[in-house]
């Protein structure tokens, strides 16, 4: 984690200054501070899938490189996107600046900035609508809120609208239902239209595209990569498990984040699955080609999510998979089932999901054919499917962290909690406020974990280490649970920075660690080989 550049968690706090500027917010251009952004997108990642204005670019040079008729492109951008969603035009008409979002945001609560307000945010772009779309704002200018659209004006959406996660934590409390992340999702788009994309999200976009995945992995480095999984599985339990790649005719279809393969903690999840599916004796295989579970293309533009998402089906049409699981991912979650039928219709030439071992049919999922392994979980504990172990987590005490998009995008607020209940007995809840449909962002979500904005996101997870660090102070806890794969990743880097003592899993680790399985040896380690709770000393 590249924190030598950031300042101490303790003077990060103090300072933070609520305190209104002197000047009118149109009045204030945006700022841009080192550690509070990401780099400008690459050439080549741009011109790999046919963005527009492809070109390197840096947000720190005074010449971003834009077209001459810029303002013209944004404009006729804007125009497109009102007469094509109606509910972004009603949340550019309708919000009465009431100010119940105000103090939601956690990148406000943790920088104190005006324009992290989650009304404000939404102001930068509702004065340039008023200005070239209302006649108010036309015949009356900054006396009915319109402004005209300039340069500042452009590099201030880009600095803001990249500080908005899209987690939608403001809307819970709007009493309009305002969707603040649909407007920020139209502003990265209207941005992309001139080629302003972040690196962190086109390199991602980019290798998803041409590999599979984010991370770029090959086929033979995915399989590489589980194989040491089965290595350690193997040390750990005496059992040998041999997954299967690519295989035609197998029932299911397993999608993982690729975060899960390439680093921890995510890896320890993907030994959870690895587990779980051996000892079920599931006929399910991996795909070395349609790779991953998320979709940056979502950060940057509809139509760019479209492309990326097909992946998956083609894949599965190609196997001839019945139906499809998906790993610990967040907005995978969301898009495949809030999108899919929009983008591309059912996916009929798959079956509603069946588990072969509960018989349960998944309804909800009659649709898009697919279902997140947690719910798969959830099942096979209610029916007294898995032999488990909870005293094996006992060295851990968890709390749970609600990964927006599952929780407060799609309503994953139980299944979680009654898996982790089934294997582990330590479990403590974050304050009321700060779970379930209020949950808090991990503070890097929508393509800001990279490493360049640290600071940006270590002020935004502010709130959610707040939460951890007092249930950690009142009960001692050292494991911070979830199911998204962006969270392992960037909570790990908010927990070292804010609370070192706290770790970071995914359910699916302690699901594993908890499973006894058939013809295993005496276990003495969990999945970080690290001694199980009364073992120390036999491993």
């Amino acid at each position: 984690m590249a924190t030598s550049k950031i300042i101490k968690p303790n003077e990060l706090v103090v300072s933070i200054d609520y305190k209104p500027p002197m000047k009118w917010w149109m009045d204030t251009p945006a700022e841009f501070k080192p550690g509070m952004y990401c780099w400008g997108a690459k050439k080549k990642n741009l011109d790999a899938v046919n963005f527009p204005n492809a070109r390197d670019w840096s947000p720190k040079e005074e010449d971003w490189k834009l077209p001459e008729n810029w303002q013209e492109i944004l404009i006729e951008g804007l125009k497109d996107k009102l007469g094509k969603y109606r509910s972004f035009r009603l949340f550019m008409d309708i919000c009465v600046r009431c100010g119940a979002c105000a103090d939601k945001c956690h990148f406000f609560i943790g920088s104190g900035d005006p324009k992290n307000m989650p009304v404000l945010r939404t102001e930068l772009m509702r004065s340039i609508y008023k200005r070239y779309f209302t006649n108010s704002g036309k015949a009356l200018g900054r006396l009915a809120g319109a402004r005209d659209l300039t340069l500042d004006v452009l590099k201030e959406w880009w600095y803001y609208f990249y500080q908005c996660t899209e987690c939608r934590r403001c809307s819970v409390f709007c009493p309009y239902g305002i969707d603040t992340a649909e407007i920020t999702l139209m502003a990265r788009e209207l941005i992309n239209l001139l080629g302003l994309n972040t690196d962190w999200i086109s390199g991602p976009v980019a290798n998803c595209y041409l590999k599979g995945n984010h991370l770029g992995l090959e086929p033979h480095t995915i399989k590489s990569s589980i194989e040491f999984f089965l290595d350690d599985i193997e040390t750990i339990t005496g059992i040998k498990i041999e997954p299967t790649f690519n295989r035609k005719g197998a029932e299911i279809l397993f999608i993982a984040p690729s975060g899960d393969l390439f680093a921890d903690p995510g890896t320890y999840t993907a030994m959870g699955y690895l587990m779980l599916f051996h000892e079920l004796g599931l006929d399910y295989t991996w795909s070395t080609y349609a790779s991953e579970g998320g979709n940056f293309g979502f950060f940057t533009s509809n139509e760019m999510a479209k492309r990326l998402h097909y992946k998956v089906y083609a894949e599965a049409k190609r196997l001839g998979v019945k139906w499809i699981i998906g790993g610990e991912c967040g907005h995978m979650w969301r898009l495949w089932h809030q999108y899919l039928d929009t983008w591309h219709g059912p996916a009929d030439f798959l079956e509603v999901p069946v588990s072969p071992i509960t018989g349960t049919r998944f309804e909800h999922a009659k649709s898009s054919k697919f279902i997140h392994i947690v719910e798969f979980t959830a099942d096979l504990i209610k029916n007294g499917k898995l032999k488990l172990d909870p005293t094996r987590n006992d060295h851990l005490k968890v709390t749970w962290h609600d990964s927006c998009n599952t929780s407060r995008g799609m309503g994953f607020l139980e299944e979680p909690r009654y898996v982790l209940k089934g294997v582990c007995n330590n479990f403590y809840e974050m304050p009321e406020n700060t779970i379930r449909e209020k949950t808090f962002c991990c503070g890097s979500g929508t393509g800001l974990n990279a490493s360049e904005n640290m600071e940006l996101r270590m002020r935004g997870g502010l709130p959610r280490a707040n939460a951890v660090k007092y249930v950690r102070d009142k009960y001692g806890v050292n494991m911070l649970g979830n199911i998204c794969a962006i969270d392992r990743a960037t909570l790990k880097a908010l927990v070292e920075y804010y609370t070192p003592d706290v770790s970071v899993a995914g359910l699916h680790e302690l699901v594993g660690n908890a499973l006894i399985m058939k013809g295993e040896k005496e276990r003495t380690i969990d999945l970080r080989l690290e001694p199980l709770p009364g073992k120390e000393g036999k491993e």
